[in-house]
């Protein structure tokens, strides 16, 4: 039995428990008031091993109700039509100190430049997780138009080719994906610091972000009491059924501290049982943001 299958074994049992101290309840009290409480032949035990074999299944086996909707349209802030985009580059070790340097005389020109519809979210430095690995993510407003519009202006910047020359030879890899954001997430804005940043990425199983969406939605409220919650994203292009979700604390204790905080709010426990058999893979990374980022 592997981990993820431990995870979902551990929170059945929690939610079996949960149900179970309800049904006593429920018992006692009836026995209190002097009523009789009655169970039908229908409740039988091969109907109730029956019931619960089923019930244990549908954590595997999920439907999906059809939609005529894109499921984008469905999950998004429509009405403001972010688009983000965010990039990992895995920075050869030895160059590590002069690629921060060259990001941050270059990335805010353009950020603070109004002629480019685009703004700096957040630029960091893997600290746990991936190493020597530098994160950036970029809002577009306006969405498509406003991305294809900055990327056109850029080939045309000089100083922005020269960047990226030099960023080349800095590079051993490097990729981006096209995001947008939960409708039911806070936006992302500059913050004061000193934070650590927590960026949890999960690879759905195709046909489930809608589930996820639903049970988030309620989740993110059990999330704020420490303002902890950054954004909520979902990816459009590059890897598919992704979803990154942004956290800020001030320390590794104050994330420990936080999220086990989280487990004393009624009903947290519920959405994770629910969402853990959605996800196919998922990963965490520690980030330190760099001196140019907007969330510091």
């Amino acid at each position: 039995m592997n981990t993820l299958q431990c995870y979902q074994w551990k929170m059945a049992t929690r939610v079996l428990q949960r149900f179970g101290n309800g049904l006593n309840q429920a018992k006692n009290t009836a026995q209190s008031t002097g009523q009789i409480v009655v169970l039908s032949r229908g409740l039988s035990a091969s109907n109730h091993r029956n019931r619960e074999d089923s019930w244990f299944k549908s954590l595997f086996v999920r439907k999906v109700d059809p939609r005529k909707d894109a499921h984008s349209h469905l999950l998004t802030k429509n009405e403001e039509s972010n688009l983000y985009k965010i990039q990992f580059h895995n920075v050869k070790p030895e160059c590590l100190d002069a690629y921060n340097q060259l990001c941050e005389e270059t990335l805010p020109s353009i950020h603070n430049d109004k002629y480019y519809p685009c703004e700096l979210v957040g630029t960091w430095n893997t600290w746990y997780g991936e190493q020597d690995q530098a994160v950036h993510m970029w809002r577009y407003r306006g969405g498509y138009p406003a991305l294809t519009e900055v990327m056109s202006k850029l080939r045309q910047n000089k100083e922005f080719m020269k960047y990226r020359e030099e960023r080349g030879k800095m590079l051993l890899s490097r990729r981006n994906q096209l995001l947008l954001e939960f409708s039911f997430w806070n936006e992302p804005i500059p913050r004061k610091g000193p934070n650590i940043y927590e960026l949890r990425s999960y690879q759905l199983r195709p046909g489930t972000m809608i589930e996820w969406g639903n049970y988030w939605a309620r989740a993110i409220g059990y999330r704020q009491h420490n303002s902890e919650a950054v954004g909520g994203f979902f990816s459009q292009i590059g890897n598919l059924y992704m979803v990154h979700h942004l956290w800020a604390y001030k320390d590794l204790e104050a994330r420990e501290a936080t999220r086990n905080a989280a487990w004393q709010h009624e009903g947290w426990d519920e959405v994770v049982y629910y969402t853990v058999p959605l996800i196919q893979h998922m990963d965490s990374r520690i980030m330190i943001p760099m001196k140019a980022s907007p969330l510091q």
